[in-house]
C-alpha cells in the first residue's frame, strides 16, 4: 500500500468510527436516551428490559438536560414537555427485570 492509500483508509476509518448522535424519532425515545446517558436507567444484560437505578443524581442530570436542552427538530419540544417525558418514562420503568429470577436480579 502506498502512503496515500494508508492516509485515505485512515480518514475513512475516522469517519466510520466517529460517534454520532443517534436519530431519535419520538419524545419517549429521546427521554429513554437521556436517562440512559445520565445513568438513571440501565438495560438488563440478559433480557434487555429497562431498569430504574434509583440514582437521584443521575435523575437530576436527566431533568437538567430536559430543561436546558430539549429535543430539537423534527419535533420542537418545550422544556416543560421534555421534563414531563423524562418523568413519564421514569414512572413506567421498575427497578427489576420482570424476566430475571429474584436471586439472579440481586447479582446485577
Amino acid at each position: 500500500m502506498t502512503d496515500k492509500t494508508i492516509r485515505r483508509l485512515g480518514a475513512i476509518s475516522k469517519l466510520t468510527t466517529s460517534e454520532r448522535r443517534p436519530v431519535i424519532r419520538t419524545l419517549r425515545g429521546w427521554a429513554i436516551h437521556v436517562l440512559q446517558e445520565t445513568g438513571a436507567i440501565r438495560e438488563c444484560e440478559e433480557h434487555g428490559w429497562m431498569q430504574d437505578r434509583a440514582d437521584p443524581h443521575a435523575r437530576e442530570r436527566a431533568f437538567d438536560i430536559a430543561r436546558q436542552d430539549p429535543p430539537a427538530p423534527p419535533a420542537d419540544v418545550s422544556p416543560h414537555a421534555a421534563e414531563a417525558a423524562v418523568r413519564d418514562v421514569l414512572n413506567s420503568i421498575g427497578d427489576t427485570c420482570p424476566e430475571c429470577p429474584p436471586d439472579e436480579e440481586d447479582r446485577r
